[in-house]
């Protein structure tokens, strides 16, 4: 953990051990609930405003718009808004907007992202409300987390802590199916994270038996292919000196292996994609595969494609090493050998900086009146781009708006969600900024 980090939870330990240290809301905090109550139906007009323009990932123009609809935002409460080309990694861009603030505050990271999952070809594509509740691809992963932002900033504008706060903002142009190579694509967040003091992610809100609840952890998402040769032959021979176990065999013995050695705690392990025969091949973009064999023929070639998911790189290192001895332990005859994606997410370990954010927060509940979040199992939420700053600074994950059937057409956003979550945003971002 940063000095700075450390030097943060010292100041948020004083929010949590003084009971009467925000007994009750500032008159400027209250300026702020009031605004995100008057601009209510704003950020529902805002909210379908980003979700009609379509901006999958591979949709280059339509992320750059949607872009182009936050700076119009952002320009205006004094941030300097740049848009990074991606192009060299085949994707659109990203928006990062920067404010300098006073001497001596916090500087903030906002992270969310402007791509969705429903490309332009998708027959879902409309924002539709009813009532407190509305429909549309990205309405909460993550143009409602978008939408929070703007509310929460514009209720510290009108409360006057937003000219001296020191905030930088990433909307990523394709969290949803991130570019290649990633350390190109975020190498500009990864710098942020690294002259930051506090790092607040913007995805949707997780809520359990109807409590809403704190995330200080992600998972990484580690993606490998395993691919295995052995000797072909007529399958009456298998299993002899001369051909062996043949690669189907190999591949099976090594995936039953991954099965049964691996499981720990915060671990999981999935094959997504097995193929075995005389020619097997992946197609490009690796998700399609083709194999010809027969039944009287031992298959000289296997392959199979899946990831893993950690919370921490301690133990993504762990389990790396044990698939890798796994593989090396070859049947008699074949050959196995196991690459593992660079372009993975990292694990964003839930440390005692994360903790303490989480504990300001819900400092910040109580005086909203509203529910303790308790902490959510890590298990239950994947990976995101807050983990590759993770290791730089402390953060807290979940700041967007409630929403229900992500990446699935019928995704519901709960209108009534940008309310708290904006005002909660709005009085964190005011108290971390200045130390209270």
């Amino acid at each position: 953990m940063k000095f700075r980090a450390l030097m943060l939870c010292s100041s948020l330990a004083f929010v949590v051990l003084s009971p009467m240290a925000h007994a009750k809301l500032s008159p400027s905090e209250a300026k702020m609930v009031a605004t995100v109550d008057a601009e209510y139906e704003r950020s529902i007009t805002l909210l379908e405003k980003l979700v009609n323009q379509n901006s999958g990932t591979m949709n280059f123009s339509g992320v750059k718009i949607v872009g182009d609809m936050m700076r119009a935002e952002l320009e205006p409460l004094g941030f300097k808004v740049e848009w990074i080309d991606m192009a060299k990694a085949g994707r659109s861009g990203h928006l990062v907007a920067t404010k300098a603030g006073k001497k001596g505050a916090k500087k903030l990271l906002l992270i969310a992202h402007l791509d969705t999952v429903f490309e332009a070809d998708s027959p879902f594509q409309t924002f539709v409300r009813n009532g407190e509740q509305a429909i549309g691809p990205g309405a909460g992963d993550d143009k409602g987390g978008m939408v929070v932002i703007v509310s929460a900033l514009r209720a510290m504008q009108a409360a006057g802590t937003l000219k001296d706060a020191s905030i930088e903002i990433h909307m990523t142009g394709d969290e949803e199916d991130a570019g290649d190579p990633i350390n190109i694509t975020r190498a500009p967040l990864i710098a942020a994270g690294k002259t930051a003091d506090v790092a607040l992610d913007f995805e949707g809100l997780s809520i359990e038996n109807g409590k809403d609840m704190g995330v200080i952890a992600r998972r990484s998402s580690n993606s490998w292919k395993l691919e295995v040769s052995g000797v072909t032959g007529h399958s009456s021979l298998i299993f002899d000196n001369v051909y062996g176990d043949g690669a189907a065999f190999e591949l099976a013995r090594i995936l039953h292996r991954f099965r049964t050695e691996l499981p720990e705690q915060n671990l999981t392990f999935n094959v997504g994609l097995v193929a075995a025969g005389q020619e097997v091949n992946f197609d490009t973009d690796g998700v399609r595969v083709s194999a010809k064999g027969k039944t009287n023929i031992i298959p000289g070639l296997a392959i199979a494609r899946g990831d893993f998911r950690t919370l921490s790189e301690q133990q993504s290192a762990r389990v790396r090493a044990k698939m890798l001895d796994i593989v090396a332990a070859s049947a008699p005859k074949t050959k196995a050998t196991i690459s593992f994606d660079p372009g993975s997410y990292p694990a964003m370990a839930p440390t005692e900086g994360n903790k303490a954010l989480l504990a300001g927060l819900n400092v910040v509940n109580r005086d909203l009146g509203l529910a303790e979040q308790a902490v959510l199992d890590p298990l239950k939420r994947g990976a995101g781009d807050i983990s590759f700053v993770a290791n730089d600074v402390d953060g807290l994950v979940g700041l967007g708006v409630y929403s229900k059937g992500d990446h699935a057409p019928g995704e519901t956003v709960d209108l009534a969600s940008i309310k708290r979550q904006a005002k909660r945003a709005a009085i964190l971002m005011t108290r971390l900024s200045y130390g209270k």
